[in-house]
């Protein structure tokens, strides 16, 4: 790929997704505290993930090394959020809270949105904004407060949306999804890699 890739989140698991199909690209992290407005899921994540994009291109024209513009550059914001009945699920505050999601994501469906924005700067720095959210369906077998003690335990909820990673511990208790499982992960790497396919 000729340009330059910058993925626009400190996710452990989005940065190993990109590593795993083969994308060149650099992390960069924006501080700036995140505000949505929307009330649709699908509609947050997308707000949420274009302005993560947008603070880390805004960061990086103020560094010098860029000449205050971008070009030949894609960058990628992402956001993942959990739907219980159109309710978002976050982080857990702490083990009670975790234990409260988990209580009510098991037995049932809920839905995993992932927003993704890429921000294409050409040669001569014009933006070109490409915005999309994937949602995936997921069904959570029935747990017994043991096992959901148990999962806690084990440290995995704590920077989780909806207090667990379907790619860990949680996977026992996973009865199907129906969707892309990369996108519940934190990154829809398929439509990922042909977005960027697309412009570079």
């Amino acid at each position: 790929m000729k340009k330059r890739i910058i993925l626009g989140s400190g996710s452990p698991r989005r940065k190993e997704l990109l590593e795993q199909i083969g994308v060149n690209f650099e992390v960069r992290v924006s501080e700036k505290e995140e505000q949505y407005k929307s009330v649709v899921p699908e509609e947050i994540v997308k707000e949420l993930s274009l302005m993560k994009a947008e603070n880390v291109a805004e960061e990086m024209v103020s560094d010098k090394e860029n000449g205050g513009q971008l070009r030949n550059m894609a960058v990628i914001g992402a956001d993942t959020i959990v739907a219980l009945d159109d309710e978002i699920l976050g982080k857990p505050r702490d083990e009670e809270d975790a234990a409260h999601m988990l209580t009510r994501l098991q037995g049932r469906e809920h839905y995993v949105y992932t927003g993704v924005a890429v921000l294409d700067f050409d040669a001569h720095g014009k933006k070109n904004v490409i915005s999309y959210s994937v949602g995936t369906k997921v069904y959570v077998n029935e747990m017994t407060e043991e096992e959901i003690r148990a999962y806690i335990a084990t440290g995995e909820p704590a920077d989780k949306a909806g207090a667990y990673g379907i790619q860990g511990g949680f996977a026992a208790y996973i009865g199907r999804i129906d969707g892309d499982y990369y996108n519940v992960v934190g990154l829809p790497v398929s439509r990922v890699y042909r977005t960027l396919r697309e412009i570079v």
